[in-house]
């Protein structure tokens, strides 16, 4: 096993097949950043979203997709150049993987592709020994989706971060507070095929308990551009408040506790979910 992959698979601590293979999608995805860097993607984009949060700031949830933003809007970027970077990345540490990018059915900013990997072939990296890889069925296909919004709404700053496995390397990401905006959206508008995304409602707990600050500004700039809000008004914090405990008294806790559930270590922390919990969680955020 590659020395760089050994020392991050160790600190996963994996114990059985659901453990590495979520120890491989991250690391794939820590491999796919160190790819776009090598291709100077962050000197025209950004990293934002759960993902981000997990890699770069410690939520300890596990994440699938990792969301990207422009930093200025552009009708001429181009996504698939940067495939090959990851993929020559992927291939220096012994990974094979496809990048597909998907053709758009309808108008949108929104560019998407999906990395691909075989799960048994690419977990064979990891030396696990049979008793594990036999545990996974064959044929089945890893998929981390890649999105990046070419018309980012404004008001937001960013930073850059470093990472320091597979080797050091910078990312650049959405300052928290925006982060927060950007899943206080989410939280209040997100309708994901008719169902509850209890991750966001996981990330809300995260947010509120570690970094509760919130631009309402970018919020604000979010919500106008999906038609939420009326650009000319100003959203103030009461209002924002009055919004989110609507979304509380009216959103489906069990089905947001079932939702999240694969991608936490702890179910029974979910116990606690109730609509005086997160009611109790809107005086935690600090509105800047």
């Amino acid at each position: 096993m590659h020395k760089a992959l050994k020392s991050m698979l160790d600190k996963y601590n994996c114990r059985g097949m659901t453990d590495y293979t979520n120890a491989l999608r991250e690391i794939l995805q820590e491999i796919a950043l160190l790819g776009l860097w090598r291709g100077k993607f962050f000197e025209k984009a950004a990293f934002y979203g759960g993902t981000s949060l997990r890699i770069l700031h410690g939520l300890d949830r596990f994440s699938e997709d990792m969301d990207f933003s422009l930093l200025n809007p552009s009708e001429e970027f181009d996504l698939s150049g940067y495939g090959e970077y990851i993929l020559k990345e992927a291939q220096a540490f012994g990974f094979e993987l496809k990048f597909d990018e998907v053709e758009k059915v309808y108008d949108s900013p929104v560019m998407s592709a999906f990395l691909k990997a075989d799960t048994r072939k690419q977990m064979l990296q990891f030396e696990t020994g049979e008793e594990i890889i036999n545990v996974v069925p064959k044929g089945k296909i890893l998929k981390i989706k890649i999105e990046i919004d070419t018309d980012p709404p404004a008001d937001f700053k960013t930073e850059t971060r470093y990472l320091l496995q597979p080797i050091p390397f910078s990312v650049r990401v959405y300052t928290l507070p925006d982060l927060f905006a950007g899943k206080m959206h989410a939280v209040l508008f997100r309708n994901w095929k008719s169902h509850v995304k209890g991750r966001d409602w996981y990330d809300l707990i995260w947010y509120a308990a570690n970094y509760p600050e919130l631009h309402l500004k970018h919020l604000e700039s979010r919500m106008i551009q999906t038609g939420y809000w009326e650009e000319g008004k100003n959203l103030t914090e009461k209002i924002f408040r009055e919004l989110l405990i609507n979304r509380i008294n009216s959103f489906r806790i069990d089905e947001a506790r079932k939702e999240v559930q694969p991608f936490v270590k702890q179910p029974d922390d979910l116990n606690i979910w109730s609509k005086d919990f997160f009611t109790s969680l809107v005086r935690r955020i600090k509105v800047i």
